[in-house]
């Protein structure tokens, strides 16, 4: 169970993190990276970021340029939320591919019942 202080230092950096990765997400046309949850741990010294990446097939080249990429992130980070948090946790980020399982799940769906794409032409 989080406590309420880790709910709301998730947001925080969610929020914060969000726009960071869209000012520069606006230097790679065609592509959209957002951060769709952190957990923080207890003890505020490690926050885990899942992200996102739109398209999907260029997901994990994005993720290991993102992680080489962390200490200049965490450094924008800290200037963002200096303010509210003594220490800015480390940062590690993990792909979240929820969204890709889901579109998975619908192709199937639909693959198996024929009648509902012709309803839908």
């Amino acid at each position: 169970m989080e406590t309420k202080r880790q709910l709301k230092i998730n947001r925080l950096i969610q929020k914060e993190l969000g726009e960071i990765f869209l000012l520069q997400a606006k230097a790679m046309p065609g592509v959209l990276v957002s951060v769709s949850g952190v957990r923080i741990s207890p003890d505020l010294g490690i926050a885990k970021a899942y992200l996102s990446i739109y398209p999907s097939a260029k997901g994990k080249e994005l993720l290991e340029n993102i992680k080489s990429n962390t200490k200049a992130i965490r450094y924008d980070l800290g200037q963002r939320v200096g303010k509210q948090l003594r220490i800015v946790p480390e940062l590690v980020f993990f792909l979240d591919d929820s969204l890709d399982y889901l579109e998975n799940i619908d192709r199937l769906l639909s693959k198996d019942n024929p009648d509902k794409e012709e309803k839908e032409e």
